[in-house]
């Protein structure tokens, strides 16, 4: 049997796009917290607990659905239609201090940073989170 090798390089646009918009929203997830961590790190003199505390309040469902709802129009035709499949899943558990459709739309969005992301679609990543992260610091 062939070894094979841990690589981060992408799966390519197709592949990405079939698989289920929650295994999407699942490395989406961490993408997004990454690209939170590294703006505050990289443009902030804070401590870690204020950066955890500051990182913290952009990520979660709640400021996510927000996120989500602002970017929504700007998304190309094939981001939105992950978006709608994301929004549409159906997970085995909701956040216990949000709203179905705040977390709903918080999934739908880590489904398009996960298919970015899986695409190789860095650029277009930085893109969104700029426009999310401008966002966040305009409603603090």
């Amino acid at each position: 049997m062939e070894e094979k090798k841990f690589m981060l390089s992408p799966i390519g646009e197709e592949e990405a796009r079939l698989r289920n918009p929650l295994v999407l929203a699942y490395i989406g997830d961490t993408i997004y917290d990454l690209y939170v961590r590294t703006y505050f790190v990289k443009n902030t003199k804070l401590g870690v607990n204020a950066l955890n505390s500051r990182c913290a309040g952009m990520v979660n469902a709640r400021v996510q659905a927000g996120a989500a709802r602002r970017i929504y129009d700007s998304l190309t035709e094939r981001e939105q239609d992950i978006f709608r499949r994301g929004r549409n899943s159906s997970p085995k558990s909701t956040a216990k201090n949000m709203s179905v459709a705040d977390y709903m739309s918080a999934t739908a969005l880590e489904s398009v940073i996960g298919y970015l992301y899986l695409s190789g679609e860095h650029e277009r990543i930085e893109e969104l989170m700029e426009t999310i992260i401008g966002f966040g610091e305009e409603d603090e």
